[in-house]
Protein backbone atom coordinates (compact mmCIF):
# COMPACT_ATOMS: atom_id res chain seq x y z
CA UNK A 1 0.00 0.00 0.00
CA UNK A 2 0.88 3.44 -0.90
CA UNK A 3 1.46 6.65 1.32
CA UNK A 4 -0.97 8.43 -0.82
CA UNK A 5 -3.72 5.88 -0.52
CA UNK A 6 -6.14 7.84 1.34
CA UNK A 7 -5.46 10.82 -0.76
CA UNK A 8 -5.24 8.89 -3.84
CA UNK A 9 -8.40 10.60 -5.44
CA UNK A 10 -7.49 14.30 -4.67
CA UNK A 11 -4.16 13.68 -6.46
CA UNK A 12 -5.53 12.83 -9.18
CA UNK A 13 -8.08 15.41 -9.25
CA UNK A 14 -5.39 17.92 -8.83
CA UNK A 15 -3.41 16.74 -11.68
CA UNK A 16 -6.67 16.32 -13.67
CA UNK A 17 -6.71 20.00 -13.08
CA UNK A 18 -3.01 20.95 -13.31
CA UNK A 19 -3.34 18.78 -17.29
CA UNK A 20 -6.03 21.22 -17.90
CA UNK A 21 -4.26 24.21 -16.81
CA UNK A 22 -1.40 22.89 -19.40
CA UNK A 23 -3.75 22.01 -22.45
CA UNK A 24 -4.94 25.53 -21.65
CA UNK A 25 -0.98 27.02 -22.15
CA UNK A 26 -0.87 25.24 -25.26
CA UNK A 27 -4.01 27.07 -26.49
CA UNK A 28 -2.65 30.47 -25.28
CA UNK A 29 0.61 29.59 -27.27
CA UNK A 30 -1.38 28.46 -30.49
CA UNK A 31 -3.63 31.81 -29.91
CA UNK A 32 -0.25 33.74 -29.59
CA UNK A 33 -1.49 34.96 -26.62
CA UNK A 34 0.95 37.61 -24.82
CA UNK A 35 3.99 36.35 -23.25
CA UNK A 36 3.50 37.99 -19.07
CA UNK A 37 -0.24 36.25 -19.35
CA UNK A 38 1.40 32.99 -20.57
CA UNK A 39 4.18 32.93 -17.79
CA UNK A 40 1.45 33.97 -15.40
CA UNK A 41 -0.27 30.33 -16.14
CA UNK A 42 3.03 28.89 -16.23
CA UNK A 43 3.81 29.52 -12.53
CA UNK A 44 0.26 28.31 -11.57
CA UNK A 45 1.01 25.14 -12.96
CA UNK A 46 4.13 25.01 -11.20
CA UNK A 47 3.12 25.93 -7.89
CA UNK A 48 0.08 23.50 -8.14
CA UNK A 49 2.68 20.74 -9.16
CA UNK A 50 4.45 21.66 -6.00
CA UNK A 51 1.77 21.22 -4.05
CA UNK A 52 0.96 17.94 -5.24
CA UNK A 53 4.95 17.06 -4.73
CA UNK A 54 4.44 18.13 -1.23
CA UNK A 55 1.13 16.48 -0.47
CA UNK A 56 2.96 12.98 -1.90
CA UNK A 57 5.88 13.63 0.35
CA UNK A 58 3.80 14.46 3.22
CA UNK A 59 2.12 11.24 2.56
CA UNK A 60 5.48 9.65 2.08
CA UNK A 61 6.80 11.01 5.41
CA UNK A 62 3.77 10.17 7.58
CA UNK A 63 3.39 6.34 5.89
CA UNK A 64 6.14 4.93 4.41
CA UNK A 65 8.92 6.56 6.33
CA UNK A 66 7.48 6.38 9.96
CA UNK A 67 6.60 2.94 8.86
CA UNK A 68 10.34 2.00 8.09
CA UNK A 69 11.63 3.66 10.70
CA UNK A 70 9.50 1.92 13.50
CA UNK A 71 10.68 -1.56 11.68
CA UNK A 72 14.18 -0.27 11.75
CA UNK A 73 17.32 -1.83 10.59
CA UNK A 74 18.69 -0.66 6.80
CA UNK A 75 14.95 0.05 5.28
CA UNK A 76 14.73 2.68 7.47
CA UNK A 77 17.99 4.56 6.39
CA UNK A 78 17.25 3.91 2.88
CA UNK A 79 13.63 5.58 3.64
CA UNK A 80 15.35 8.40 5.14
CA UNK A 81 17.57 8.90 2.15
CA UNK A 82 15.22 8.65 -0.27
CA UNK A 83 12.61 11.07 1.49
CA UNK A 84 16.15 13.77 1.71
CA UNK A 85 16.44 13.56 -2.14
CA UNK A 86 13.06 14.19 -2.77
CA UNK A 87 13.10 17.26 -0.77
CA UNK A 88 16.19 18.23 -2.55
CA UNK A 89 14.75 17.68 -5.52
CA UNK A 90 11.66 19.87 -4.60
CA UNK A 91 13.87 22.70 -3.75
CA UNK A 92 15.98 22.73 -6.88
CA UNK A 93 12.88 22.98 -8.61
Amino acid sequence: MTGYSSNKADIQKRLRRIEGQVRGLQNMVDEDRYCIDILDQVAAATRALQAVAIALLDDHLGHCVADALASGGADANEKVREASQAIARIVRS
